[in-house]
């Protein structure tokens, strides 16, 4: 099979194609002939081994345990292992592939079955590779950490990126009055998935303006963790859901410092596996009845993935860049 590959850590122009050997499911795995995937930041960060301790798991001077990226995939089941009973062969499914097997930047890859769901009708193979692993992301930081519900006020900050985006319709699906904070070539975008209230960073800070929520998820936050505490009412959560390291470090190791007495908690978003077949279950149900959608700043072919990793990187991306893969 065709597949893009990295022999060694760095940018984007380690990434080479080549030919790899067809992967087979193991018990309890799908393997799914590959129509489209999309890029991640943890695509790339993989790449680069940053974090320097992506080097733990993947390698420590050059990659090994996932050669080939793509978390996100759409297809076509070709082939199910021992154990699997709720996908036939030529199934239509998206998912996410194990972080330390082989990707989806391929055209075929396998994927734990609890991982997968069956593509709703209404969307395309590229339209579903968009969502998996930022919807999911987005569901577990509002539902389960964030423990939104009805009628309640929550924000969210970096709004119109790709996890962003899935969390501005999932907070409102859920029945919340959301407030979205982006950039101002994200505020029509954010406003046609039907968000009344906008706020452009560059012209209004949502933490002067006296307005107080019952949860704030931050996607790769970057104010101090008091002003975050400020805008929240008491029994307030605080979500962090990415950034970079020094953040992390500060809301794992300070955030009950910094919210100690105030009746409000912070906390950092790390994916619980075991909750993830009924998140890819409730997103499925969502998309088929169009309370959730992707969207898509880009599609280009798989071979233009290097090309596709530096317009992400580059920032203030409108949705995800998704990757089609050709003769698939």
């Amino acid at each position: 099979m065709r597949a893009i590959i990295y022999r060694r850590y760095g940018g984007p122009e380690v990434l080479e194609a080549t030919e790899l050997e067809r992967p087979t499911a193991g018990p309890g795995q799908v393997l799914v002939k590959v129509r489209a995937t999309s890029v991640n930041a943890a695509d790339y960060r993989l790449m680069r081994a940053d974090p320097f301790l992506v080097r733990l798991f993947n390698g420590w001077l050059r990659p090994k345990s996932r050669q080939v990226l793509g978390m996100d995939v759409a297809g076509v089941v070709e082939a199910v292992g021992s154990g699997v009973t709720k996908f036939q062969v030529g199934d239509e499914v998206f998912g996410e592939t194990p972080m330390k097997s082989q990707g989806a930047f391929a055209e075929y890859a396998v994927a734990d079955a609890r991982a997968l769901a069956k593509k709703p009708a209404r969307l395309r193979f590229e339209e579903a590779a968009a969502v998996p692993l930022a919807a999911v992301t987005a569901l577990q930081g509002l539902r389960h950490l964030g423990k939104v519900g009805p009628g309640q006020r929550v924000l969210i900050q970096g709004a119109g990126g790709g996890v962003g985006l899935f969390a501005v319709q999932i907070a409102a699906a859920l029945g919340a009055q959301v407030t979205a904070v982006c950039g101002p070539k994200s505020v029509a975008l954010v406003r046609s998935l039907g968000v009344t209230d906008v706020i452009d960073y560059t012209q209004r800070d949502f933490t002067k303006d006296g307005k107080q929520y019952e949860v704030i998820v931050a996607v790769n936050g970057y104010r101090a963790l008091s002003e975050y505490r400020r805008c929240l009412v008491p029994g307030g959560r605080y979500v962090m859901v990415g950034g970079t390291g020094r953040q992390l470090f500060e809301t794992l190791l300070l955030g009950w410092l910094v919210f100690a007495g105030s009746g409000r908690t912070a906390a950092a978003l790390t994916i619980d596996e075991a909750k993830r077949e009924g998140d890819m279950a409730q997103l499925a149900a969502w998309l088929e009845a169009g309370a959730v959608r992707a969207v898509i700043d880009r599609e280009v072919e798989l071979e233009k993935v290097a090309e596709a990793i530096r317009y992400v990187e580059g920032g203030h991306v409108s949705g995800k860049v998704v990757l089609r893969v050709a003769g698939a």
